[in-house]
């Protein structure tokens, strides 16, 4: 059946920098199910990220604000940014003429060019953004590619560790996130000790008081793969990335990583950027165009819908911050404050805002509630329901007519359809529940992506992304 549109809803993201602290739910922490992130008196927490890396390095601090202003009005809840940035971050001094350490030693750190991060992650905990705040690019201890040089052994990582955690020991809104684009492990190194002696560091600094990630390479690399039971790892972390084409199957991904014990939340951590070249590493050059805000949808949508606890949102431009300052990094087609306002950029904000619009603590991924047009690749289908079955989400990536299994759902059901590209939303009226439903999208093809939302009657839920 079509859904006869009867209510539209306008999207409004809330502005006030001035509302009530988010951090007064207590500090971060793995929730009891182990997939999810939730505060310490029990709030959910949905990880929408944005890859800031370059933030402390090539911005001032009136530009720091500029951006996180923009970030946190989207509904950003996460900046994921470098201290020890990818670019030269040695030994390239920032835009007030510091540089990291003293003579390239990690146990000499500069305060003057910490202090930048300092300011950066309080006006970032003023608009209830936290940071991950990795505090090394990898190729400082593992080069591979890259400026490096690398500096980082076992022991002095183990004091920088100690040293930055420190630091940040009573701020509320880090989240600290190793690695930095680079494997933990490979055929003939073996990193993780570095790695290890970092994160022991931060324990103990913090008196286990932080959570930790860790940033992988790209080529559908997951932590999971090398340092799932690393006691310090406390969620996973995967990067669809940029080189793989066109859906890359994210979902595999975030499902590969619910097969490991114990538990762990995992997220895609940088899929593809918005207006990045869709071109193979290392060539990425524009011949075959740019992933655009329809791509970062599917792959954002998608992941999450498979049962990630979050996701991470990118841009071409934003992640470098591309200005008539610095050299180009392969092809972005805009500089950085002309990229923040990008239909992508709004997008993941009107995802977060779903998600956040049913009790997220309850989210199964279950595709049996798919009987038929499951699709594959580009036209993939994701769904998931709550465990009491109170709502079901299911994610078209391409418009079409769906037949849905309800065995899982409850007796009257109220069908929304979810339009990802404004979050404007279209209500049926309710239904009666049959074995099977067939359901078809308000406009169809390629390019016409849809949330179908079913929910318990009796629940009597606001509209989706409200």
């Amino acid at each position: 059946m079509r859904f006869i549109a009867c209510v539209v809803f306008c999207f409004v993201l809330n502005t006030d920098l001035s509302s009530q602290s988010l951090f007064k739910h207590g500090r971060l922490q793995v929730a009891k199910d182990r997939r999810h992130l939730q505060f310490a008196d029990g709030k959910p927490f949905f990880w929408l990220g944005d890859t800031g890396w370059e933030l402390f390095h090539r911005l001032t601090l009136e530009e720091i604000k500029q951006y996180l202003d923009n970030r946190a009005a989207k509904g950003f809840t996460v900046i994921q940014a470098v201290a020890l940035a990818e670019f030269d971050g040695l030994r390239k001094p920032n835009q007030y003429g510091e540089v990291p350490f003293k003579n390239l030693d990690p146990t000499q750190p500069n305060d003057k060019y910490f202090k930048v991060v300092d300011s950066a992650v309080h006006m970032a905990k003023q608009r209830n953004l936290f940071i991950g705040l990795l505090p090394t690019w990898g190729d400082k201890v593992t080069k591979l590619w890259g400026e490096g040089p690398v500096v980082f052994d076992s022991s002095n990582a183990y004091t920088y560790g100690k040293w930055i955690g420190n630091r940040y020991k009573k701020e509320p809104n880090i989240i600290w996130i190793l690695g930095g684009d680079r494997p933990a492990v490979n055929d003939s190194n073996d990193w993780r000790p570095i790695w290890r002696a970092m994160a022991r560091g931060i324990i103990e600094a913090t008196n286990h008081h932080c959570i930790i990630t860790y940033h992988p390479s790209g080529g559908e690399n997951s932590t999971s793969q090398w340092i799932h039971n690393e006691p310090w790892l406390d969620m996973n972390m995967f990067q669809s990335g940029h080189g793989g084409g066109h859906d890359v199957a994210c979902w595999d991904l975030v499902k590969r990583d619910y097969t490991y014990s114990p538990a762990k939340p995992t997220l895609d951590g940088e899929p593809n950027y918005e207006d990045h070249p869709v071109n193979p590493w290392p060539k990425w050059n524009p011949d075959n165009g740019y992933y655009r805000d329809y791509d970062v949808r599917k792959q954002t949508y998608r992941s999450v819908f498979a049962g990630a606890c979050g996701v991470t949102y990118g841009h071409h431009a934003i992640w470098q911050f591309m200005s008539a300052r610095e050299e180009t990094i392969n092809y972005p087609d805009r500089g950085w404050i002309n990229a923040m306002d990008r239909p992508g950029a709004y997008q993941v904000g009107y995802l977060r805002k779903l998600i956040e619009s049913r009790p997220m603590l309850q989210n199964v991924p279950d595709n049996s509630i798919i009987a038929k047009g499951q699709g594959e690749k580009g036209e993939h289908i994701e769904a998931f329901r709550a465990q009491d079955k109170s709502f079901a989400m299911i994610y078209l990536p391409v418009g079409k007519t769906i037949t849905i299994n309800t065995k899982n759902l409850s007796n009257q059901i109220v069908g929304w359809w979810f339009n990802p590209k404004d979050a404007t939303t279209e209500q049926a009226q309710i239904l009666e529940k049959k074995d099977t439903m067939e359901f078809t999208s308000p406009t169809t093809g390629t390019g016409n992506d849809w949330v179908l939302v079913i929910d318990d009657a009796a629940k009597g839920y606001r509209a989706p992304g409200k």
